[in-house]
This record gives C-alpha cells, sequence and structure tokens, in this order.
C-alpha cells in the first residue's frame, strides 16, 4: 500500500479539531464582548480576563505527570465530552437566568481547567497519530486548521451573537464538543502506559515523575534553549500587538477596519507558506538553519512594520504568516518527536506555563513603555531585544539545538 499521511486516525483527529476549533473560536469571540456588553466596565473585562488565564498558568504543570501516566485518548474523548455538557447546561442557564458576573467567572475558570487538561493530552497524543515519515506535513495541516477557521468564524461569530446572543452560542459548542467526542472515540491506537489503570497514581509516584522530567531536561541543553526563547519571543509578541492596536485607533488615517484586514493577509500567507510547507519537505539537516533565518526576519519586519505605508503594512504581514507556519511546523514537529512519548505531557505543561506567564508579563511590560514612547520606537526596540536574544540563546548554542531541530525523526 502507498503510505499516505491521511490514515484513519490523522483523518479523524484532524475532524475532530476542526469541529472543536469552530466552536471554540465561536466561544472566544463571544467572551470577549459579553463581559464588557454586561457589565460596561473595562475593569471587570480585564479581571475576567485574567482570572480567566489562571488555571493555564497553575494547572498543566501539576496535571502533567498524571497525563503521561496514563492514556491520553480516553482523556481527550472524556474531556470533549465533559466540555460539551457543561456548555449545554450553561446555555440552558443562560436562556432563562440574568446576568451574574460570578457565574460567569466560575464557568469560564472551569472550562479553562478542562481545556488545559485536554490540551496537554492531545498534545501528548497528536505525534502518535501521524504516520511515520510526515511529521512535517501532518504538524503543516494542524497549524491550518485555527487561523483558517478563524477567519472563516469570525464574521460568522459577531453574527450569531449580535443575532442571537451567548446562550445559543453555548448550545452550539456544547454540540459541537459532544460530535467531536463522538469522532474522536473512532481513533484506534495502542498507548503504552506505565500505571495499571486499576491501580491509584501516588503522590510518590507524581513527585518522581516531575523529578524524571527535571532530570531530563537537566541534560537536554537544546531543549533548555528553545524553552528559554520561545516563551519570551512569544511573550514579545503578545505585547507588542496591543501597541499595533493602539497605533491604529489612534491614527486617524487608519483605524479598526483596516487593523482588521491583518487578519485576512496574514491568513494568506499562512495558506501560502502552508501549501509549499505541505509539498516540500525541508531537510533534517536544513531545519534549524531555516528555522533561525525565519526567527531573525520575523523579528526585522515586526520592527518596521509602523514605518512602512497601509499597502506595505499588509505585505508585511503576509510575509510573516508566511514564514510563522514554517517555523512554527518545524518547532512543533521536531521538538514533539525528540522528546520522549513517557515526557510530552510533562514538557508541554511546562512550556505551557512559561510561555503563558512571558505573555501576561510582557504585556504589562510593553504596554507599560507604550505610556512613555511611541509605538514606532517601542516597536523597534522589541525586535532589537529579540534579535539579539535569539541571537545569544538559539545560535550560540546551535550545536545543542540543532540535536532538537535536526532530529531524525
Amino acid at each position: 500500500m502507498k503510505s499516505t499521511l491521511w490514515t484513519k486516525n490523522f483523518t479523524v483527529i484532524t475532524v475532530g479539531t476542526i469541529i472543536s476549533a469552530i466552536g471554540g473560536v465561536a466561544m472566544n469571540f463571544a467572551f470577549s464582548f459579553v463581559i464588557y456588553d454586561q457589565s460596561q466596565s473595562t475593569f471587570l473585562s480585564g479581571l475576567f480576563s485574567a482570572l480567566s488565564m489562571l488555571p493555564q498558568i497553575i494547572l498543566p504543570l501539576f496535571a502533567a505527570p498524571w497525563v503521561d501516566r496514563f492514556r491520553r485518548k480516553p482523556i481527550i474523548v472524556g474531556l470533549d465530552c465533559f466540555g460539551g455538557i457543561l456548555y449545554l447546561l450553561f446555555g440552558l442557564y443562560l436562556f432563562q437566568a440574568p446576568f451574574n458576573f460570578m457565574v460567569y467567572l466560575i464557568f469560564s475558570l472551569v472550562i479553562s481547567c478542562n481545556s488545559s487538561v485536554y490540551e496537554l493530552a492531545y498534545q501528548s497524543l497528536y505525534p502518535n497519530l501521524i504516520p511515520k515519515g510526515f511529521s512535517q506535513k501532518g504538524y503543516t495541516v494542524s497549524g491550518m486548521i485555527y487561523p483558517t477557521v478563524m477567519v472563516v468564524m469570525t464574521p460568522a461569530s459577531a453574527f450569531l451573537y449580535g443575532k442571537f446572543g451567548l446562550a445559543f452560542i453555548c448550545v452550539a459548542e456544547g454540540i459541537l464538543l459532544l460530535v467531536a467526542s463522538a469522532v474522536e472515540t473512532q481513533i484506534d491506537v495502542c498507548e503504552t502506559v506505565e500505571t495499571n489503570q486499576t491501580e491509584k497514581f501516588s503522590v510518590k509516584e507524581y513527585f518522581a515523575d516531575l523529578n524524571t522530567a527535571y532530570c531530563y531536561l537537566k541534560q537536554e541543553k537544546g531543549l533548555q534553549r528553545i524553552y528559554a526563547y520561545m516563551p519570551v519571543t512569544q511573550g514579545i509578541s503578545m505585547g507588542t500587538s496591543i501597541l499595533i492596536m493602539a497605533w491604529f485607533r489612534s491614527t486617524p488615517s487608519l483605524g479598526i477596519e483596516l487593523y482588521s484586514l491583518f487578519t485576512v493577509a496574514e491568513f494568506i500567507g499562512r495558506s501560502i507558506g502552508g501549501v509549499v510547507h505541505y509539498k516540500i519537505e525541508i531537510p533534517a539537516s536544513k531545519r534549524f538553519g531555516v528555522a533561525y533565518f525565519v526567527y531573525q526576519i520575523y523579528s526585522v519586519m515586526d520592527g518596521i512594520l509602523l514605518l512602512l505605508p497601509y499597502p506595505l503594512m499588509l505585505v508585511n504581514r503576509a510575509i510573516c504568516g508566511f514564514l510563522g507556519i514554517n517555523s512554527a511546523t518545524l518547532r512543533q514537529s521536531s521538538v514533539q518527536n525528540y522528546v520522549p512519548d513517557n515526557m510530552r505531557a510533562k514538557l508541554n505543561g511546562l512550556f505551557s506555563v512559561l510561555t503563558t506567564v512571558s505573555m501576561a508579563g510582557f504585556r504589562l511590560v510593553i504596554g507599560g513603555m507604550g505610556e512613555f514612547f511611541s509605538s514606532q520606537v517601542c516597536l523597534i526596540v522589541c525586535a532589537g531585544i529579540n534579535i539579539l536574544f535569539c541571537w545569544w540563546v538559539m545560535y550560540q548554542g546551535k550545536e545543542d539545538v540543532k540535536k532538537v531541530y535536526n532530529y531524525n525523526y
């Protein structure tokens, strides 16, 4: 039989991911507006957003050893089903109950806990569902799902939210998650576990697992450098996005409508990059060089963005979209295949926590810089820091990092 990426398992997980993403985009859009719409308070909106992120900071490290000890498929199926039931019940509640900030917050925290554990299990299982030799193509497909759904569903979500309200979207999301859960039951994978499913996972085993992960990471210099650089660069990107939005809102010739076209331009670039990356396999020996080049060019493009006329800004974002899908695919496929199966959840949990903390911190720091300097100056400074940090962490330790990026999976 001819080898193919589109085996039953990969097709099933892709369909399930698309279904989940459709509802997830709609819910994220609705929740980003509903608190302010109901309370008319920017403080409560910010407080809600900040508190909702707490499980993503705390839970991954606590849940990761447990996820690595047990089969991931039942976790994924069960949590999608549980999330679907929660959304259905909350939607039915909203049809008949007035706005209550604490009820919304409690629901958001429970859903965030559910999503945090689900993401750990999903990321750990996903590499096992990609046929050998197709990892780059598999992660390219994965990297295209959310941006594509976002472009399609964002205007649809705005219409649904304005026409029918949050309750309707919650019920729809509940149904979609139950469908995704049913689809995911068709995954046929044999998972090796360290703990008998009938035995309890003790506290002693939990800390022993954490220590094992610590010892593993301690000897992996390349992973250390990747885990140091990626949260910083993603945090800088998150922080500068606030300044870019503020620049558009405060510049009379621009405005929020032109800002929204950034999403389209980046999606076009990402789509083209995804097709190229899907068709052209980058040799293992070239992966680090390609990734490092992309990181540096991406930083330069971010730094000069607000110095360009608007048409060139769109070109800038399209180029970044093209480069972004390629670098993300190279990193994810390399790291997830390099890390042993029984370590993935723990290390993914650590990476998730570091990235979330970094994003929150850089949003505050870069947002504060914007109070004293122009957005243009801030972006140039942040780009310069990113370029130097990438050179110091990734290039100076390139021999260690190459062991991960150039791993022949």
